[in-house]
């Protein structure tokens, strides 16, 4: 059977692919960013609670009270952002559901979407799917900075939207406040909306005593009733399969997310959506024990990387370090993780999938949730491998 055309050029996902493909190899899996270790006890004892005592029929549409109020309690302790839970706060099947949702719900055929490259793959999947444009800003190698001219050059009179992510899936570059400063500055002058993944918000980490802080884009001046802000508990809380993620900024944006959400899951995860606002009110401060180890593990991985010969970015948050394989002879970053699993038994993800430009044609993202045992035995495979192109 043929596609629809809103799905013409859109290949599945690059996760699902390389996932099967270690599963079929037995490799170590490096690509696709889910933990090998679940989230808070507690959190896990809320969930089981909520089963056994009845929340298992319909949740509400815009979310269970609970946890509407939880994430509007967050917002505040850690952001200083007042909302109004019952018209500023919708809960989604994952932050997945919330970018599909905002962008049904804003963006017309025509409409152009600024967007940092390399992106998270959803994103071009769902703006190809209502028929947005795609106005791509590159961060580009080795540092993976915003280029703020590249951002306003990229802004034109049919530009609408920006699309952002910070922390940033898959350079793992945290934008600074300057950065986030100059987004800001072209939105208002634009007039434009500021969508703004933060998925990866709690897990940013330190070099050399200076933290990377994650500072949403809504809480500069002038840019809560212009931004919308998506985000989910599956990264901070190590909950990635149960897919609950929300939606807050000004009533009318969170008021179109929920009507196109409504049409899509309507609700999920009725006994899940409590316990995450036990994690939320219960377990604030797991989410930076998270980030302590991750950061750990980061430097396993990113030290392992370069004694191999690889060109390595440190990520300043996020679960992913990416490498430059050019040294190894590599002109292309597929082909290199095609070849990976037979020769090394270890699967990552090749950034091109994620750009419009070649710019991540030699760029391979590696994935550091895992446990240290696994880094050590993926990085003791590449090790004992030939890894030259």
């Amino acid at each position: 059977m043929r596609l629809a055309h809103r799905l013409d050029g859109i290949p599945p996902t690059v996760f699902t692919a390389m996932s099967a493909l270690a599963l079929r190899t037995g490799s170590v899996n490096l690509g696709q960013g889910f933990p090998d270790v679940d989230g808070p006890a507690s959190v896990l004892a809320a969930a089981e609670r909520a089963l056994r005592e009845g929340a298992n029929q319909y949740a509400p549409g815009p979310g269970v009270p609970a946890l509407r109020q939880a994430i509007a309690r967050h917002q505040q302790r850690h952001y200083g952002l007042e909302l109004d839970p019952d018209r500023q706060v919708v809960v989604t099947t994952g932050c997945t559901e919330a970018v599909a949702a905002s962008l049904l719900a804003l963006v017309d055929a025509g409409d152009e979407v600024v967007v940092l490259e390399p992106y998270y793959d959803s994103y071009v999947a769902m703006l190809q799917m209502c028929g947005g444009v795609r106005r791509p800003v590159t961060l580009r190698a080795p540092d993976f900075r915003l280029d703020v001219d590249e951002l306003r050059a990229a802004v034109t009179p049919r530009t609408r939207f920006v699309l952002l992510n910070s922390p940033h899936n898959p350079t793992g570059t945290v934008l600074t406040r300057a950065e986030l400063q100059a987004v800001a500055d072209l939105a208002i002058e634009h007039d434009l909306v500021v969508i703004t993944d933060e998925v990866y918000e709690h897990l940013t980490f330190s070099d050399d005593g200076t933290p990377h802080e994650h500072v949403p884009i809504s809480t500069l001046p002038g840019m809560f009733e212009r931004t919308l802000t998506l985000s989910s508990a599956g990264k901070s809380y190590s909950l990635t399969g149960w897919k609950v993620g929300w939606a807050t900024g000004p009533p009318e944006l969170v008021s179109a997310v929920l009507a196109a959400k409504q049409w899509m899951s309507f609700t999920s995860g009725a006994p899940l959506q409590p316990a995450i606002a036990t994690a939320l009110d219960e377990e604030p401060d797991w989410p930076r024990a998270l980030a302590r180890d991750l950061q750990a593990r980061r430097d396993l991985l990113c030290d392992g990387l370069a004694k191999l010969g690889l060109d390595v970015r440190r990520p300043e948050g996020t679960y992913f370090a990416v490498t430059d394989i050019s040294s190894l002879g590599w002109k292309d970053g597929m082909e290199f993780c095609l070849a990976l699993p037979e020769r090394a038994g270890v699967v990552a993800i090749p950034t091109q999938s994620f750009h419009d430009s070649d710019a991540g044609d030699q760029v391979v993202r590696w994935t550091f949730c895992k446990e240290s045992s696994v880094l050590e035995e993926a990085l003791a495979r590449l090790a004992a491998s030939d890894l030259s192109g």
